[in-house]
C-alpha cells in the first residue's frame, strides 16, 4: 500500500472507502510529486464515494467514449488521427484541469504547423468532446469557451464548359464518368463513389441518396438530365451492386495522382479538387437561372445560407432593379450630350 517503485517511475496503490482496490502510475519518477499524486487521489475518492461529489474525468476517458459513440461517423477516422496528435497536450490531464489557456496553445501550436482550417477542425473537435462531456455526460459543470481562428473566405473555384470538356476528355474512363456525374447532379464524391443500382430508377430517370448516406442528414432525390443519364445508361452492365467499380470495388478516393495529372493537362489552375466539381454544377445553375432556393433541394443543403455564396453569381434578375435610378442626380440639361467630331 502506498508508494512503489517499478523502473524510473513511482507507482501508487490503495483501497477506496468503498473496499475499490487502486493501483496506477503516478507518472513521475519524483517521490515527493508522486507523494502528492497519492494524497489528492485518495482525497478525491473519499469525496466522491462518501460526501457524493461529482468524480473528476479525465480527458482520456472523454476520447475513448468519443471514439465509441462516433463510430459510424465518417470523420471518424480523421477524429482519431486529431486524437493522436492532441494525447502529448491533453492525455495526461483531467477534464477539469483542460482550461482556456491548455485549448489556446494547442490552437496556436496546431495553426504553426498548418493552417488556420486545419487547426480549427482540431479546436472544434476538441469542443465537441468537451460540450458532450458537459451536456450529455455530465462528467463537468463548467467547460471553458474554445475559439477558433478567423478563415479568409475563398472565392468558389468553378470551371467553364470548356474547362470541363478539357478535364473530361483527360480522365481515365471510371473517373470520366464518375466526373461527369457529379457536374450533371451536384453529388458529393462519396455519394457518386457509393452510389448502388438500388438507388436509381432508369424508368422514372430519378436517383436518391438516402438520409444516412447525406452530409445534412436528409434524403436527396436526384433528377437525372439527359446527360446524368448518359453515364448511367453506359454503366449497365458493370458491377452488379455498384454504379462505379474499379478492379471490382468502388472508387472511394478520387483526388489520386490521375486526377491530378489530368487537371494539369487540361490547364486547369493546381488544387482544383473534386468538390470544386460540386462547385462547378451549382454555378452553372445559378447562371442559367435556377432559383437558388431550387438550388438548395437539388443540392441537398441543410440551410438557404449555404447556397447564398452563389447568389454573386445571378445578378441578371437584378439589372431592373439597378436602372430604376438611372439620371436620379443628373437634371434633364445635366445629361452627357453626344458631340459629333469633325
Amino acid at each position: 500500500m502506498g508508494l512503489s517503485k517499478r523502473g524510473d517511475v513511482w507507482w501508487v496503490a490503495f483501497t477506496t472507502p468503498n473496499g475499490e482496490r487502486i493501483r496506477r502510475s503516478a507518472g513521475t519518477p519524483d517521490q515527493t510529486a508522486a507523494q502528492e499524486f497519492l494524497d489528492r487521489l485518495k482525497v478525491r475518492y473519499w469525496e466522491e464515494q462518501r460526501l457524493g461529489v461529482k468524480p473528476d474525468r479525465s480527458w482520456q476517458d472523454a476520447a475513448v467514449r468519443w471514439v465509441k459513440e462516433t463510430s459510424h461517423k465518417r470523420s471518424h477516422d480523421k477524429d482519431v488521427a486529431n486524437l493522436r496528435w492532441l494525447h502529448p497536450f491533453l492525455g495526461h490531464l483531467m477534464l477539469s484541469q483542460v482550461t482556456r489557456e491548455v485549448v489556446e496553445k494547442i490552437g496556436e501550436k496546431k495553426s504553426a504547423q498548418s493552417s488556420p482550417s486545419t487547426a480549427n477542425r482540431t479546436l472544434a473537435l476538441v469542443r465537441s468532446i468537451l460540450r458532450r462531456a458537459k451536456d450529455d455526460w455530465e462528467w463537468v459543470d463548467h467547460i471553458p469557451k474554445v475559439r477558433l481562428f478567423r478563415e479568409p473566405k475563398k472565392r468558389i473555384c468553378f470551371l467553364s464548359p470548356n474547362e470541363a470538356r478539357r478535364l473530361l476528355t483527360e480522365l481515365p474512363l471510371h473517373l470520366r464518368d464518375m466526373a461527369q456525374l457529379a457536374l450533371t447532379t451536384g453529388l458529393r464524391q462519396r455519394n457518386v463513389s457509393y452510389l448502388r443500382w438500388d438507388q436509381v430508377d432508369m424508368s422514372r430517370r430519378v436517383a436518391w441518396i438516402h438520409p444516412d448516406e447525406a452530409k445534412a442528414g436528409r434524403a436527396i432525390g436526384v433528377p437525372l438530365n439527359e446527360d446524368a443519364f448518359d453515364v448511367l445508361r453506359r454503366r449497365l452492365g458493370g458491377h452488379r451492386e455498384y454504379v462505379f467499380a474499379y478492379q471490382g470495388q468502388p472508387v472511394a478516393r478520387c483526388s489520386t495522382r490521375a486526377w491530378k495529372q489530368a487537371v494539369e493537362r487540361a490547364g486547369i489552375e493546381p488544387g482544383f479538387r473534386w468538390h470544386d466539381l460540386r462547385h462547378t454544377w451549382a454555378s452553372w445553375h445559378v447562371q442559367n437561372g435556377t432559383p437558388l432556393q431550387e438550388l438548395m433541394e437539388l443540392g441537398g443543403w441543410a440551410s438557404y445560407e449555404m447556397v447564398l455564396r452563389y447568389a454573386h453569381l445571378a445578378a441578371d434578375h437584378l439589372r431592373g432593379a439597378a436602372s430604376r435610378i438611372d439620371g436620379t442626380f443628373l437634371t434633364h440639361k445635366q445629361k452627357p450630350q453626344l458631340v459629333r467630331l469633325s
